[in-house]
């Protein structure tokens, strides 16, 4: 059976499950602190206990796929000088905004959401991703990936790709087992995990607003204040705290 899938190309979809619960915990966070893994932190890291599933979906529905997780972020509008929440935390669950690695991709958050939270479509004729590669050549409609997710993701046959007749391989293993055991053959074999994020993803630059105020709240934390200062992909300053306690911070969407 592995033979058979060695034609196809290979890519993973994770989702936050640690984001701020549904705008309700600013504790809501993954934190994993320098030192010694366990179990626990592989669990955090991966609260349910779901199972590893393979699904194939075509280039053509591996966009759509993306233009569902972009339903996440607000339209911004790149002329007011407003305030603007860069999350949907009312009209979307977080544990829905899937990052699919493998390939490289941009969203246009100037365009409206071609999708809303339940991946119904709302803006036929609107389109948020754009510059979607693989190994640097544009994703070809036709071209066929294998893309390993989880069988909650697999099975709802609510995204583009997914649904019973997707389905190319069904694991026995719980994903949280699966990272766990990643964990510790690669800390037995380097001494450590060092994870960094490989930015496969971005907005394209909302440029020609000096004004533009764009707002993201996350972790109050100072974690998640040094991890922002030192290793956020935006410029970003925090300009306050909401009512709830979530730290709201200015991003710099023209990079």
């Amino acid at each position: 059976m592995l033979q058979q899938w060695l034609a196809y190309l290979f890519l993973s979809a994770g989702a936050p499950f640690k984001a701020g619960g549904r705008k309700n915990d600013p504790t809501g966070y993954t934190e994993v602190n320098k030192g010694k893994l366990t179990f626990r932190n592989a669990a955090d890291l991966y609260l349910y206990p779901n199972t590893l599933v393979v699904v194939k979906a075509t280039g053509e529905q591996l966009k759509e796929w993306l233009e569902c997780s972009a339903g996440m972020f607000k339209q911004i509008d790149p002329t007011s000088d407003k305030p603007q929440s860069l999350i949907d935390w009312e009209g979307f669950r977080t544990y829905n905004f899937d990052v699919i690695d493998g390939v490289n991709y941009e969203y246009d958050l100037t365009k409206p959401a071609r999708y809303d939270g339940e991946c119904k479509l709302i803006n036929p004729e609107s389109h948020r991703v754009v510059n979607l590669t693989y190994q640097g050549k544009p994703v070809d409609p036709k071209a066929e990936f294998l893309i390993a997710t989880n069988n909650y993701r697999a099975y709802g046959n609510k995204f583009p790709g997914t649904g019973d007749k997707h389905i190319v391989y069904a694991s026995p293993d719980e994903s949280r087992q699966i990272l766990a055991d990643y964990i510790k053959a690669t800390s037995e074999k380097e001494g450590s995990v060092n994870p960094n994020a490989d930015k496969n993803w971005r907005f394209v630059p909302i440029t020609g607003n000096d004004k533009l105020d764009v707002r993201f709240e996350t972790s109050p934390s100072e974690q998640a204040a040094k991890f922002i200062a030192e290793k956020a992909q935006y410029p970003m300053k925090q300009v306050g705290t909401d009512e709830i306690g979530f730290a709201v911070y200015q991003i710099d969407l023209s990079k």
